[in-house]
C-alpha cells in the first residue's frame, strides 16, 4: 500500500510538470533572482545577523513589513539606508537518497544557502540598527545572516526554439543535483542546482540543456531495477543495448541565475516532462 501511494503522488506531480511544461518561458522574476539560494564552498561572512525584532515576546519569525534588530551599529559603521541580504544555511533533514551519487555531489558543492529576504536600515544606534523587512522570501529568524546587498541582473531569455533532438554540445556534462524544495520532481520555472560552477567556466546567464539516458547505467531510485529496459521495450532484443547506445531524451532547459567555484544555480526555463534528480546536464 505504502509503496502504491507513493507512486501515485509521483504520477500526480509528474501531470502537474507535464502540465507546467506548456507555458511558454518567461524572464526570471524577482523570486528567482532573490530567492533560490546557491550552494558554495566558500566562507560566507557571519559577522552580521539578525538578532531578533519588533514583538519578540509573542513573535519568532519576522516577515515583509515587520522590524528587525541587527547587530551592527554606528559604531561598526552601519548607516541608514544600509540594505542587507537575510540567508540562512539549509538542507533536508529527512536526507533521502535519490540517485547513486547524491550525497558526494553535493559535498563537492558546497553547503546550500536559503535567500529569506532583504532588510534595509532606519534607524541606527551605537551598537544595534532597527532594519525594515522591505522583501521577504519565507519567514525570518533570529540568528539568520545579513549580507550586503547586491543587485543581481536578470539575465536575458533568448529567442532560439526548444530542440527536443539536439545532438551533444561537446561542453560540460554533469547532473542535476537538489532542488530548491528539496523536490525529487521538478519542471518549468523550478530552481535547481547541478555540480559545474565558475571553476569549470559557467557564468550567468548560460543555457544548460537537461536530458536522460533511457538505459541509464545508474537508475534512479524511483524505477526499479532494469525497468527502463521493460518500459521502453528493448528488454527483450537479441542485443543488450548499453545505457549510452540509444539517443538521449532531452527533457528540457535552463539559464543559470548564480555560480559558486562548484556549483550553480539554475531556473528550468522549458520543460517537455517531468525532470528528476539525477537528471544529466549540459552547457549549450
Amino acid at each position: 500500500m505504502r509503496t502504491r501511494t507513493a507512486l501515485m503522488a509521483l504520477a500526480t506531480l509528474a501531470l502537474a510538470a507535464t502540465v507546467a511544461a506548456q507555458q511558454a518561458p518567461r524572464m526570471p522574476n524577482t523570486a528567482d533572482l532573490y530567492c533560490s539560494g546557491w550552494f558554495t564552498d566558500e566562507p560566507v561572512p557571519r559577522d552580521t545577523y539578525l538578532i531578533s525584532g519588533e514583538e519578540s515576546e509573542v513573535k519568532t519569525v519576522f516577515a515583509e513589513g515587520d522590524y528587525v534588530y541587527l547587530n551592527k551599529g554606528s559604531n561598526q559603521g552601519a548607516r541608514v539606508g544600509d540594505e542587507f541580504l537575510i540567508v540562512r544555511p539549509s538542507k533536508d533533514e529527512s536526507r533521502p537518497r535519490w540517485f547513486y551519487a547524491q550525497d558526494a555531489l553535493e559535498r563537492a558543492m558546497g553547503r546550500l544557502y536559503a535567500d529569506k529576504g532583504r532588510v534595509r536600515i532606519v534607524v541606527v544606534q551605537p551598537d544595534v540598527s532597527i532594519a525594515r523587512v522591505v522583501y521577504s522570501c519565507d519567514s525570518m529568524r533570529r540568528g539568520d545572516l545579513a549580507l550586503p546587498y547586491a543587485e543581481r541582473p536578470a539575465p536575458a531569455l533568448r529567442s532560439q526554439a526548444f530542440d527536443r533532438f539536439a545532438p551533444p554540445s561537446g561542453k560540460p556534462v554533469a547532473m542535476l543535483v537538489q532542488s530548491k524544495d528539496f523536490r525529487q520532481l521538478v519542471g518549468q520555472n523550478d530552481i535547481v542546482y547541478i555540480n559545474l560552477g565558475s571553476a569549470q567556466g559557467v557564468q550567468v546567464g548560460d543555457y544548460v540543456r537537461i536530458f536522460r539516458y533511457p538505459g541509464s547505467r545508474h537508475e534512479s531510485v524511483y524505477v526499479e531495477r532494469n525497468r527502463h529496459y521493460r518500459l521502453y521495450g528493448f528488454g527483450s532484443t537479441p542485443t543488450r543495448y548499453r545505457w549510452d547506445d540509444l539517443p538521449r531524451e532531452v527533457l528540457g532547459e535552463g539559464i543559470v541565475l548564480r555560480t559558486s567555484p562548484n556549483a550553480a544555480t539554475v531556473l528550468i526555463t522549458y520543460s517537455l516532462r517531468g525532470i528528476y534528480l539525477g537528471d544529466y546536464i549540459e552547457i549549450q
